[in-house]
Formats: C-alpha cells, structure tokens, sequence
C-alpha cells in the first residue's frame, strides 16, 4: 500500500460511515483529516434530485464567499476604452482591449482563473469560445461575469474577493470549493453557509421531490464526510 494509501485509510478510520455530520463539526473533521503536505482545499459536494436534460431544472449562478478562497486570483477582463484603463487600475491581471490581445487568447493563452467581459466586447469575444468554453472562462452573464462597462471594477472585487460559479454537471451534481484547510473551521462555515443559501435561493422551477439528495464535504486529499442535509441548506450566515 502507498504511503498515500496509507495516510488516507487512516484518515477515514476517523470518520464514522453511517452518520451525518453537522456542518461545524464535519468541517472540523475534514480538517483533522487533511494530511497532505500543501494546504489543501476544502470542498462541497452537493447531489441534487434535478435532471439536467431538461431546460427548467438547470442551476448556474454565482456566490461571493465573505472570507475568501485563501488564493491569488487571477483576472482577465475583456475590456475597452475607459472601461480598460479601469479595470487596470482595479488590479484586473490582463486586459484584453486590442485584437492583438484576443488573438494571443485565440493561440492558446489561458493563464487566469476568471474572466470579465463588457458587454460591448462580447461581440468579439465570442469567436473565443472554442477556447475559453472547454475551460469554463468564457464570461456569461448568468455568472455576472458580462457586464456594463461601469460595473467592471465590481466585477473585479468579486471575483478577486472569493467570488465562485456554482453549476449541475452532467451527473446532477454541484461541486464548489470552500476555502482552505488552514482556514478555521468558523471561517469555512460562514463560506458554507453563503453557499448553501445561494443554492437554496437558486432552486430551479422545475425542481421535483428531493431538491438535495447527498451533500458530502471533503479536502484535496481527504474522506468524505457526510452532512445533515436539512442543517447545511438552513445554516446561519454568521459561524456558530
């Protein structure tokens, strides 16, 4: 058995198969059981009752965590004029004004974690799509990330501020990271608790039964701890 194999068999004797966690207390497990040597990340996975094939019972939105994600994000915004010289002094890390600069992300340049577009740029940045689209980076409005040229330095804040997508895969499930393992666990519950209320508020119309079937927490490397589905989609927005 690999040293890793080890490390996580062990990690897993400490958590208990056949009960549900409160939220306090899962988050404290996770990260009593988070063994690797880097500061792992700390994670949400919810399995919903929704089908994704159908039109009406989608989810995709944006929540903005209040202590952050622990990371550097880097920002690219698709920008122009005022609205560029304004997302440069709002700390934006790359401002894609020119066709110069859509031609470099059409060759492959893919080196931030969100993007931002105005909307008078979307018309351009659209032939991007078979780039940034395979990467979740293409700018869309349901994610706030397409906006007027006036919102652009907010957009900016967000998305450096610990602002995360939330979205159904194909297996019904929605997978959002909370924080770090070096956070304190109230820190990772208040990022829980904004999350959890997003989703709750982003239940689609066609939702049908059990909206949340499974919601399970986890670090990079770590178990998974199950959580009481009813407390995690009612929890406080201030830590217990």
């Amino acid at each position: 058995m690999s040293k890793k194999g080890k490390n996580f068999v062990n990690a897993s004797k400490k958590v208990d198969p056949d009960k549900t966690y409160g939220p306090h207390e899962a988050l404290e497990l996770v990260k009593e059981m988070a063994y690797a040597k880097f500061d792992e990340t700390v994670e949400i996975h919810i399995r919903t009752g929704l089908d994704p094939r159908q039109a009406d019972q989608q989810i995709r939105d944006v929540c903005v965590l209040p202590k952050g994600l622990g990371k550097t994000v880097r920002v690219l915004v698709f920008a122009q004029g005022e609205a560029a010289n304004a997302a440069r002094e709002a700390g934006a890390d790359f401002v894609a004004e020119t066709d110069e600069d859509l031609a470099r992300i059409q060759g492959g340049y893919t080196d931030f974690d969100v993007a931002v577009g105005t909307m008078d740029m979307m018309g351009k940045v659209g032939r991007l799509g078979r780039i940034l689209g395979p990467r979740n980076l293409m700018p869309n409005p349901k994610a706030g990330t397409v906006v007027q040229p006036g919102d652009i330095v907010h957009a900016i804040d967000s998305a450096k501020a610990g602002r995360v997508e939330f979205r159904l895969d194909k297996s019904a499930n929605i997978h959002v990271p909370l924080g770090k393992v070096s956070f304190t666990a109230d820190a990772l519950y208040e990022n829980m608790a904004a999350l959890t209320t997003a989703v709750r508020k982003a239940r689609p119309s066609g939702a049908k039964g059990n909206f949340v079937k499974k919601i399970t927490l986890t670090s990079t490397m770590g178990p998974g701890v199950k959580v009481d589905i009813n407390s995690a989609m009612n929890m406080e927005t201030e830590a217990v």
